[in-house]
């Protein structure tokens, strides 16, 4: 099966295919940093760095899968509510709709955070694809019940030329801790108490110290108070350091290659040498191992 990747960015949507035995021949994203981290994972796919919104779709090769990850900055809940600037990032979304006019491959796989189907022009979106003659089945899926050491929540929405929406068998996998993908013997450890700590990070602490001993993970920032025992899921891996890891005391945030592996990339993935940018990168990606269970059972039902 022939794939394309949309808004491709670090190439967990290609990586997932790869693994479901797809081959998948063209990248783009608007990102030189992120173009240039695709075609190092996947030097024999081609590779457009462009707006997709400008994209001439007639050069694009023939393929049966489309997958695209519009940007979910304008729809996530972590920008708060919807301004008038993301507009610009919601209407990446069109680019999928262009795409699938020109080629009409047989089936479309496009993710995003769950509040894309709150976005007020989705019904719009959906009635554009179903006039293409899409059949769109959406769905919420979460990385940890594939078997990934994150809970991570994502809308899939998959398209397929037919009467009726696809339904699918999906694995639902025993979750993984997060106390196996990380390293205590490496990393840049700090005293937890140290002049300048914040308040509301020695409270987090406290209150993971008391729930879960020596040995937890935190967020560094957000709403959550405590922390998390090492035998669940680290919470979403987001564009910047969020999670940090206890160990009596001393702390600090989770490694670019520990975050790696919570989202269920090789570990023989190249990301940026650059931490800002492997972050930013990381946060923004498809889970590889999610993309493939899905394109698997794709298969499995066309």
């Amino acid at each position: 099966m022939r794939a394309i990747d949309l808004f491709a960015g670090a190439g967990g949507f290609s990586t997932g295919a790869v693994m479901a035995g797809c081959n998948v021949v063209w990248a783009a994203n608007h990102w030189p940093a992120a173009v240039q981290v695709h075609a190092n994972n996947h030097p024999d796919t081609l590779h457009l760095c462009q707006d997709l919104q400008q994209a001439d779709w007639t050069a694009v090769p023939t393929h049966d899968l489309l997958m695209a990850s519009p940007a979910c900055q304008g729809h996530s809940r972590a920008r708060g509510k919807e301004r008038a600037h993301h507009d610009a990032q919601r209407a990446t979304a069109w680019a999928v709709v262009s795409a699938a006019e020109c080629h009409r491959p047989a089936l479309i796989t496009v993710e995003n955070v769950p509040e894309y189907a709150q976005w007020l022009l989705y019904p719009a979106w959906c009635a554009a694809m179903n006039a293409l003659g899409y059949a769109l089945s959406p769905m919420i899926l979460d990385a940890a019940d594939h078997g990934v050491a994150q809970h991570r929540r994502r809308l899939f929405i998959v398209g397929t030329r037919s009467k009726h929406p696809i339904s699918l068998s999906l694995p639902k996998r025993e979750h993984v801790g997060s106390g196996q993908i990380i390293d205590f013997d490496a990393g840049r450890w700090q005293p937890i108490e140290k002049p300048g700590r914040a308040d509301a990070t020695l409270e987090r602490v406290a209150n993971g110290r008391q729930a879960h001993g020596d040995r937890f993970v935190t967020c560094y920032y957000g709403n959550e108070r405590g922390g998390r025992s090492l035998s669940r899921p680290v919470g979403t891996i987001t564009t910047r350091d969020r999670w940090a890891v206890i160990d009596g005391d001393r702390m600090r945030m989770f490694s670019v290659a520990e975050c790696r592996r919570a989202m269920g990339f090789p570990e023989s993935y190249q990301l940026p040498e650059r931490q800002k940018d492997a972050m930013h990168m990381l946060g923004n990606a498809v889970v590889p191992i999610v993309a493939r269970d899905l394109i698997t059972a794709i298969r499995a039902a066309a």
